[in-house]
């Protein structure tokens, strides 16, 4: 286990801190400005974990948390260093591969990939926990389309599982959907 040194630097803007490392941590630079970002980045996901996390940028050799208004570095900057010398010790990762949904195709815009990523990795396991599955149908004018199959496809609580939970979930990570359907 080697020795992180993180040294706490302020930035010209004051709502952002830079936590700075001895030895390059990354090649090339990335930035997450919400938790749905961050899920590529285990250290990211960590840090938008605080609610007052507002965006997250790894760079060659340093890490910037900026922060919400309604909290003061003061009481931040010496544990948040501690959580990122704690993640960088233990050899967490601070990037990984995202794992292509089967039905992702090279001409999907992003949106919609990261729409096929959430459904396999998040929805698809708890639905099929009921006996059911969910597939992928299309997005289009804000409307996500989906096929439910299995058990889902003839159950009476059919509606509540795709508004209540599974369009919930899209909303709260897509501003884009507007609604979800079953077809």
């Amino acid at each position: 286990m080697s020795s992180w040194n993180v040294q706490i630097e302020s930035t010209p803007n004051p709502a952002t801190l830079k936590f700075k490392f001895a030895q390059n941590i990354l090649n090339e630079s990335h930035e997450f400005n919400s938790a749905q970002e961050a899920e590529r980045s285990p250290l990211a996901a960590k840090l938008f974990g605080f609610p007052w996390t507002s965006g997250v940028f790894l760079g060659q050799d340093f890490v910037t948390v900026t922060k919400q208004d309604w909290v003061d570095w003061d009481v931040l900057a010496e544990p948040l260093s501690g959580l990122i010398k704690e993640h960088m010790e233990s050899g967490g990762a601070l990037l990984v591969e995202w794992e292509k949904a089967e039905d992702e195709s090279e001409d999907d815009s992003d949106l919609v990939k990261q729409l096929k990523r959430v459904l396999k990795t998040e929805i698809k396991p708890v639905v099929a926990m009921d006996g059911g599955d969910v597939a992928f149908v299309g997005f289009e004018n804000g409307i996500l389309s989906l096929k439910m199959m299995g058990s889902c496809a003839g159950c009476p609580s059919k509606s509540v599982t795709l508004k209540d939970g599974i369009e919930t979930r899209f909303r709260q990570l897509f501003p884009e959907v507007l609604e979800v359907v079953a077809v």
